[in-house]
This record gives C-alpha cells, sequence and structure tokens, in this order.
C-alpha cells in the first residue's frame, strides 16, 4: 500500500511550506521587536503578580495582571511557539487590551517539547484553567467570566480546554469557560508530525488522536471566534474552517474573522487595543 502525507500533502516540503509562519512574515525580527517592547510597558505599568504556581514543577507559573476593581471579567491567555518554544512573558502585552477594559489577564506558562510530551502539555494547562477557577478571585477576577485566548499552538490548547470533560476530571460545571477567542491555531495536527518539528514535537499516531481538537468536539456553551491573519499561509484559515464546522455540527456557536493585512504574528496585535475587533469579543462574551 501505498503511503498518504495527511491533507493531501505530497511530502515533508510541502508540509513545511504550509506550516512554517515565518515563511509568510512581514518582518519576524520587528514583531519580535514589539512583543519585548510592550510586554515590558505592560510589566512596567499594570502591577503584575509574576511566577505564580499553579502545579507541582517550576513550568507551571501563570503571570496574572489583576484588575482595578474586584469581580473583574478574565482573559486566560496561552502562549504559543509550536509547543517547543516560547515563554508567558514573552506575550505579556496581551494584557494591555484587556486590563484598558477592566480585565484581569492570566497569562499561562508550561513545561515545553521534547522535555515533556503534548499529552503533558495539555495536561498542564488544563490544570492552570482549573487554578484560575478556583483562584482568580484572589486578584480580582470573577471566576464566572472568564475568556480564554490563545494563539497557533495556544490557540491549539485552548480549543483543547473546550474538549475538557470539567465535572468529571475536575469537579468543576461542565462548561466553566464564557468564551474563546483562538487565533491561527492547528486544530488537526496530523501534518506535523511529518514535518520540521517532529524531532522536537516527537508526535505519534495515539498522540495525534488524542490531541486533535477538531476530532473532540463536543456540545458545549462556550462561544468561540476563530481569528486568523490573511496575511498568513491558507492551512490556518482551513484549520479554523475545519474547527468551526464541527463546532457547529455539534449545536455549538462559533464565529470566523480574518484580521486584514495579518500575517501569523501580527494578528496577536488586536488584543493590546481595547477597541479591536477580539478585544470587543471578549467583552461581548462576558456581558461587559
Amino acid at each position: 500500500m501505498t503511503f498518504a502525507f495527511p491533507h493531501g500533502f505530497t511530502g515533508q516540503q510541502a508540509i513545511d511550506e504550509a506550516y512554517d509562519p515565518f515563511r509568510r512574515a512581514h518582518d519576524a525580527a520587528a514583531i519580535n521587536r514589539h512583543f519585548a517592547e510592550r510586554s515590558e510597558e505592560a510589566r512596567r505599568t499594570l502591577a503584575p503578580r509574576l511566577g505564580v504556581p499553579y502545579g507541582a514543577t517550576l513550568a507551571e507559573t501563570l503571570d496574572i495582571f489583576p484588575a482595578v476593581q474586584p469581580g473583574a471579567p478574565v482573559f486566560f491567555f496561552i502562549h504559543g511557539g509550536y509547543w517547543r518554544a516560547r515563554a508567558a512573558r514573552d506575550f505579556h502585552s496581551v494584557a494591555l487590551g484587556p486590563h484598558a477594559m477592566g480585565f484581569t489577564t492570566v497569562v499561562v506558562d508550561y513545561a515545553l517539547c521534547p522535555t515533556v510530551t503534548l499529552d503533558e502539555i495539555v495536561r498542564q494547562v488544563r490544570a492552570a484553567a482549573a487554578w484560575t477557577v478556583r483562584h482568580v478571585a484572589e486578584f480580582n477576577g470573577d471566576p464566572g467570566r472568564i475568556v480564554v485566548g490563545g494563539s497557533s499552538a495556544g490557540g491549539h490548547l485552548g480549543a483543547m480546554l473546550l474538549t475538557t470533560p470539567w465535572r468529571a476530571d475536575y469537579g468543576l460545571p461542565d462548561d466553566p469557560l464564557k468564551g474563546a477567542v483562538l487565533l491561527s491555531g492547528l486544530y488537526d495536527i496530523a501534518p506535523l508530525r511529518y514535518s520540521y518539528l517532529q524531532p522536537l514535537i516527537q508526535l505519534d499516531e495515539g498522540s495525534v488522536r488524542r490531541n486533535s481538537p477538531m476530532h473532540l468536539v463536543r456540545p458545549c456553551a462556550t462561544p468561540l471566534l476563530l481569528a486568523w491573519g490573511d496575511a498568513e499561509q491558507p492551512v490556518f484559515a482551513q484549520q479554523s474552517q475545519g474547527l468551526h464546522a464541527a463546532w457547529q455540527r455539534a449545536g455549538n456557536r462559533g464565529e470566523l474573522l480574518a484580521l486584514p493585512g495579518a500575517d501569523h504574528f501580527e494578528a496577536l496585535v488586536p488584543l493590546e487595543q481595547p477597541d479591536s475587533a477580539l478585544c470587543r469579543a471578549m467583552r461581548g462574551f462576558v456581558g461587559a
């Protein structure tokens, strides 16, 4: 039998061209400088609590930017980096827009591949979300008004939160999240097993099956906004459209949004702007 690559790809070169976001980045160095400068601004001006532990290992920490007033809605953000790079502090800039709207922002750190498996990363992020539901009131947050967000691999991890059996595994309500804003995520990860990432992320058939949220969708009360930059590779739009279709088939509420002119990395910038479509969606989810 002839081997067939997932999603109709003809080989690794085609998969790499489709999924390496740097190949369509307008100016990767400039956007990294932007995030570094704006993240430093957030740390300097928003009085964060950094390195708050949510689990037993040193990697399991949260950086929390409390709202000024108690009872605030919460933005729970998961960073990207294809599960093998970057850290929460690289993306503290995402707290700027929510803080201006009166939100508490929680930015998640987690262990990276290949030190841990993708299964373990998913477990850590679920544990971080459960900790947030139980403890965010200590940081002026309302545990009943949490919006999850994530970009790239963080979008994938955010989608995995929406597949979680919260009541059975954590003793929480079935759908504790009031909304999700996921950017340029990976929702069927099968092609990445044959990509340049494989030596570090070390996927196998089982981990692909367990961690492809497009195929794990359940009825869920959490409304979902799936967005991507219209200047990035088409597969990121296709991944979002595929999850959206599965989301709707399950009877769930979801919307799609292409961000004009944005590449994979620039798609995050609207989270810094309280008047952006992404921030408006967050306010709508929590009735703010």
